[in-house]
């Protein structure tokens, strides 16, 4: 859907950060996460991540890092590190609170605090051959209908959809 290429010297790292030690928070104790809601040119088909943690599919987001200036910055780099995409924001699509109970969350193995998501639809540029977490992710352009269908159990992620401007 978008060009394919190779990264060339001096551009994005191809290591993927890890670990929350410059995790912003909320100022109630929530994890700030942001999120892309990646959109091919026509805005007809939605680039999917598969989960690392549970093999579903999801939206490629993250940890807002203290050594990013705005939540923009650290969503692009979500969408680099999971995806492998370079994009350009088009819309910001709000926040939305975390809508898993704590008892849910924790049987997942998440020991995270409820997460506050920010997410941003964006249009894909460039989708590189190469990238942070190839080997750990794969990804999959899909129609509303079949991402829907994906994130039913993903309230959060599932609302960020509803909100950007796919065509339906």
């Amino acid at each position: 859907m978008a060009q394919q290429a190779q990264p060339q010297q001096g551009e994005r790292s191809m290591n993927a950060r890890t670990g929350r030690d410059r995790q912003r928070y909320g100022p109630n104790g929530e994890r700030l996460v942001a999120g892309v809601v990646p959109l091919n040119a026509e805005r007809s088909h939605v680039l999917m991540i598969q989960s690392s943690s549970r093999k579903g599919w999801v939206l490629p987001k993250g940890g807002w890092e203290t050594d990013e200036k705005t939540c923009q910055e650290a969503a692009c780099r979500e969408a680099w590190e999971e995806a492998g995409i370079e994009c350009r924001i088009q819309k910001d699509l709000g926040t939305i609170e975390e809508k898993r109970s704590e008892a849910t969350i924790r049987k997942h193995g998440l020991m995270a605090p409820k997460a506050l998501y920010r997410f941003y639809e964006v249009t894909v540029t460039v989708e590189r051959d190469t990238w942070p977490e190839q080997y750990k992710r794969e990804r999959k352009w899909m129609s509303y209908r079949t991402a829907r269908e994906l994130l039913q159990d993903r309230p959060e992620l599932s609302e960020a959809l509803d909100r950007c401007s796919i065509i339906r």
